[in-house]
């Protein structure tokens, strides 16, 4: 199986025809929290994000790959969701990520654990990194639960983090370190 592949998912490069499913998934303000989005994306904007996409990551800072579920007898392939590494820092060997599964129909099939593992292996064994991390609410707890799932800790909690319209929520800092070369399977 190819490194970018687990049973159900494959992790593919971004492509010009996904800009219309970014646009729309960008400016679904029921998932903004997430991103520390207030504002929506015009569709210049995300074209110029889709073209500059094969800039080099390092350079960038940033790689996104779509999450397409793999073909079966019953339905075609399609995508999903999006998986992203940022803040990727070349010297100090790190990256942060975040996942978004947009439709809540395709959630809770194991699809996010999935793309999650591919994208922790292409982090370790392809861009040699050594460590991983996300931020997150304190009170997601299914995002919680995926990242401690597949290896992450909670290392860290900033208390009153995220401004919301019932108040403060803290958010966790949570780490994977590759110390000893990534094995899972």
């Amino acid at each position: 199986m190819d490194i970018l592949e687990e049973k159900d998912i494959k992790l593919r490069a971004l492509e010009p025809a996904d800009a219309d499913l970014i646009y729309q998934w960008e400016n679904d303000s029921s998932v903004w929290h997430a991103g520390n989005t207030i504002e929506p994306f015009s569709r210049h904007i995300i074209n110029q994000y889709v073209r500059n996409a094969s800039m080099d990551l390092f350079q960038a800072g940033q790689l996104r790959m779509m999450i397409d579920v793999k073909d079966n007898q019953n339905k075609p392939e399609r995508t999903i969701g999006s998986i992203d590494m940022f803040e990727i820092d070349p010297l100090h060997q790190r990256a942060g990520i975040g996942i978004l599964i947009h439709r809540e129909e395709d959630r809770n099939h194991g699809y996010a654990h999935q793309a999650l593992k591919v994208m922790i292996k292409y982090a370790f064994r392809v861009l040699f990194l050594h460590q991983l991390f996300c931020h997150i609410d304190a009170d997601n707890q299914p995002s919680i639960k995926l990242f401690r799932n597949n290896g992450f800790q909670v290392t860290g909690t900033k208390k009153d983090w995220i401004r919301t319209e019932n108040g403060w929520k803290d958010e966790l800092l949570l780490q994977l370190i590759n110390k000893d070369g990534y094995n899972s399977s």
